[in-house]
């Protein structure tokens, strides 16, 4: 399971990002990070803006809730969001990648 801190305001967790993919989806797991991949290019910050929008979706939060707290010119990303725990974080991607919560 990918680690995910957990702070007073929300999580942190790393992402590695694959741009120019065929669809944007959660691939998988990759070491410590989620792996995602991504429609938009890497370039002119397209990617990281894709990145935020996709996050937001799919963690069911507002947009202005996802940051990307280090890693903006980087593959490999430390996202922070605000508004959800570790757990939900947890329960959340084991569903994406087909896994019980608990697995």
């Amino acid at each position: 399971m990918i680690p995910a801190r957990e702070s007073d305001d929300g999580v942190t967790f790393f992402v590695k990002v694959q741009p120019r993919a065929k669809r944007d989806a959660i691939i998988g797991e990759l070491g410590d990070a989620l792996k995602v991949a991504l429609r938009a290019p890497a370039i002119e910050g397209r990617a990281n803006d894709a990145c935020i929008a996709f996050l937001a979706k799919f963690l069911k939060v507002p947009r202005a809730s996802v940051t990307i707290a280090s890693g903006q010119s980087s593959r490999r990303k430390l996202i922070r969001v605000a508004g959800i725990t570790a757990q939900e974080f947890r329960a959340r991607v084991a569903a994406a990648l087909g896994k019980g919560a608990h697995n």
